[in-house]
């Protein structure tokens, strides 16, 4: 069973950047995608931002679209977010996700929770003004 883990969370000011890694204990599989999603108190998760190991698929959530980047590293078994201008809004849970195979998908499909197999325990990103 793959296990993901966060890191990079934690508390910054408004305008701030963060970035966040997620590592895969194992091989996720072939033709893989990643997916970061976050959750506020009350709030349902939603998907941050997602993409494919092989390349040419990626979403963003429009509320962090040209702020934050998603990237991975198949050599490392990681992905990234990257977050830049944080807003006091960004504060949540993130959550990193992961499944296989998806190079058939539309881009849209990364922003979805059921879509994932595997599952972070998260990491806190707080924004303070």
């Amino acid at each position: 069973q793959v296990q993901l883990v966060e890191s990079g969370g934690g508390s910054v000011q408004a305008g701030g950047s963060l970035r966040l890694s997620c590592v895969a204990s194992e091989y996720i599989g072939p033709k893989h995608c990643w997916g970061w999603f976050r959750q506020a108190p009350g709030k349902e998760r939603e998907g941050v931002a997602g993409t494919y190991a092989g390349g040419n698929k990626t979403y963003y959530a429009d509320s962090v679209k040209g702020r934050f980047t998603v990237s991975q590293d198949s050599a490392k078994n990681t992905a990234y977010l990257e977050m830049t201008s944080v807003q006091i809004e960004d504060t949540a849970m993130y959550y990193c996700a992961a499944t296989s195979p998806c190079g058939s998908w539309l881009s849209s499909r990364l922003r979805y929770v059921h879509e994932y197999t595997y599952w972070g325990q998260g990491t806190q990103v707080t924004v303070s003004s």
